[in-house]
């Protein structure tokens, strides 16, 4: 990138002031989005199954459909929020997922819940890509990666809660009723946007690019190998997660005997396992670097992985599971927000388009995971352990191969009102 370019960059107006708490409560509720849509449904996966004639196994692949909306669309909401601001597509997507929601709670068979579920991912991840780019304009690298570990501890009450809402609403109002509290929710969420988030974007600095421009900037950021590295290694880390997510119904459930409205306490304990890594690396990834808060963070991941793969391997109980579970899905806290950090660095006015690049790339990661729970499906645990244990051996690989800066800020546009 030019000298020139970061110049002009750094002098584009700088966006409208807003408190940070209030940043944070609103683009964490944004972003928790993602994971109440996720995860609230996950206790009726065998409900799900039952009554539309299915298997376990088959309503897993529609979280993978879920996934592939996420990455899909935020090709989408990025380059529109470059140039129609960040508040009208946030609008719009919230309006698109509510819709989807609508048709999840009315779906009659499998395939067309799939096709639903894709929908309402479509429109539910221009939350996750436009609160990346929103705080981009607001702050430099340092200040983005506190602000993400805090948007992960209002995020972190979702997987936290949304299963026990979950397993509660599927006893009193079946599985169709959870999509209709996420159409509510979805709701919420645009009167939350309309009333309290101002535009972070001005008129001035928004892009006007066509199709081939944009095009362009995909290839831009595509082509930027730090970026792709830490994109896909943080991506990898988060679809360990997801392959948790996916595979936990059917490992908790089914194997260990936990009945639904108790396994959400299970998954939020890892939950809360994340929130308090995330705070953690407000305070670690200022002080040591954002590569090496990520570095160790996937470090713990490995390790995790490869006591649980062992663990279960062996036919061990819940006692010596849980444990390499917990701080395999708390390295999460640490190795998204400050590999997020470190990619968005590098790119100032096209955050948006940046944004959905890397939105892709990790969501790329977790539908893949996902899909191979499914796919390996054999009745047994090791499926799930193994797509973990894999997603961390490959994250590991991209980050500790030479080539990342550890401490230097990496060179892009400096942000407007950091």
């Amino acid at each position: 990138m030019s000298a020139e370019t970061s110049t002009a960059r750094a002098a584009l107006p700088e966006p409208a002031a807003a408190s940070p708490l209030r940043l944070t409560l609103v683009l964490g509720s944004l972003s928790a989005l993602g994971p109440l849509s996720i995860d609230m449904y996950l206790p009726s996966f065998p409900s799900v199954a039952r009554a539309l004639g299915t298997t376990v196994a088959s309503v897993q692949l529609t979280l993978a459909t879920y996934l592939a909306g996420l990455a899909v669309g935020q090709l989408a909401w990025g380059p529109l929020s470059d140039r129609l601001g960040r508040r009208r597509p946030l609008l719009a997507g919230l309006a698109l997922y509510t819709l989807g929601a609508i048709a999840c709670a009315l779906a009659p068979t499998l395939p067309a819940l799939a096709a639903a579920r894709f929908v309402q991912a479509v429109g539910g991840c221009a939350g996750m890509v436009i609160s990346r780019a929103v705080v981009r304009d607001h702050f430099d690298v340092e200040d983005s990666a506190r602000v993400y570990s805090s948007l992960m501890l209002v995020m972190g009450a979702a997987p936290i809660l949304a299963p026990l809402v979950g397993g509660q609403v599927l006893r009193i109002a079946g599985w169709r009723g959870i999509f209709g509290v996420l159409a509510t929710l979805g709701v919420a969420a645009a009167a939350l946007i309309t009333l309290a988030l101002p535009e972070s974007l001005p008129a001035e600095a928004r892009r006007r690019a066509g199709v081939a421009d944009t095009l362009r900037a995909f290839g831009q950021a595509l082509g930027h190998r730090r970026f792709v590295r830490l994109g896909v290694a943080s991506g990898a880390i988060q679809a360990a997660m997801f392959a948790y997510i996916s595979g936990s119904p059917f490992v908790f459930i089914e194997l260990f005997h936990v009945r639904p409205e108790r396994f959400g306490f299970i998954f939020g304990a890892n939950a809360a396992g994340l929130i308090a890594a995330s705070q953690a690396n407000r305070w670690l990834a200022p002080r040591v670097g954002v590569v090496r808060a990520m570095r160790g963070g996937i470090a713990a991941a490995l390790l995790a992985y490869v006591g649980l793969w062992l663990a279960l391997r062996s036919g061990a109980g819940l006692p010596l599971v849980l444990p390499a579970l917990l701080v395999g899905i708390a390295s999460v806290g640490v190795v998204l927000p400050s590999g997020t950090a470190a990619a968005m660095a590098f790119f100032g006015s096209g955050a948006g388009s940046a944004s959905a690049v890397l939105g892709v790339l990790q969501s790329t990661c977790g539908a893949l995971a996902a899909t191979a729970v499914s796919a390996l499906a054999d009745g047994t645990a090791l499926p799930m352990a193994g797509a973990m244990l894999a997603c961390a051996a490959g994250a590991a690989i991209l980050a500790f191969a030479p080539g990342l800066p550890l401490r230097a800020r990496p060179e892009g546009d400096a942000p407007r009102g950091s």
